[in-house]
């Protein structure tokens, strides 16, 4: 009876070795399969840092290129008033008339405001007004007997806001009350 024994424990043994192989090759499909995966996922991955890379260089090349040509419509628009100024020149050396010259210069600064008011330039209210040391900058100081409170008296330099930023404040002479 022993020989039957073996004989089963032998046969049960060949047969967990054959389980144990089936679950090896089972787990050595797996283990193909997830490299695989992790290939795809570590290609995928490599493609898409490339093209944040490409992305990060273009926005890049955008930006510079925008600051470089950000002033373009403005500059197009005083192309016009530079024209004019230099007709303004040859007229001058050409005839000695003054009121013409006079006026030629008028309509183009009266070009230059409209041009600059296109962008959001506008000059600063100043003269008559009350002083606001954020809009006006005070560089003389008169007493005056006909004033309650601070006035800008006189411009000397006009100043412009850019949309609702201050580009530069005037330059103005404050009246004040005497004392």
């Amino acid at each position: 009876m022993k020989p039957e024994k073996e004989k089963t424990a032998k046969g049960n043994g060949s047969k967990e070795r054959t389980e144990l192989e089936k679950k090896i090759k089972e787990l050595e499909q797996k283990l193909e399969e997830k490299t695989k995966e992790a290939q795809e996922y570590y290609e995928k991955w490599l493609r898409a840092m490339a093209e944040l890379d490409n992305l990060r260089k273009r926005v890049e090349k955008e930006r510079s290129d925008y600051f470089k040509f950000a002033n373009e419509q403005l500059v197009k628009n005083l192309l016009p008033v530079i024209d004019n100024l230099e007709r303004a020149l040859t007229h001058a050396e050409e005839k000695t008339e003054i009121n013409a010259l006079l006026e030629g210069v008028k309509l183009t600064l009266k070009m230059m405001h409209g041009c600059l008011e296109k962008f959001g330039v506008k000059p600063v209210k100043a003269e008559g007004e009350k002083f606001n040391p954020h809009f006006h900058e005070a560089v003389q100081v008169e007493e005056k007997d006909d004033i309650t409170e601070e006035i800008v008296i006189k411009e000397l330099q006009k100043g412009y806001m850019l949309h609702d930023r201050l580009l530069r404040p005037s330059l103005v002479v404050v009246g004040k009350p005497k004392e």
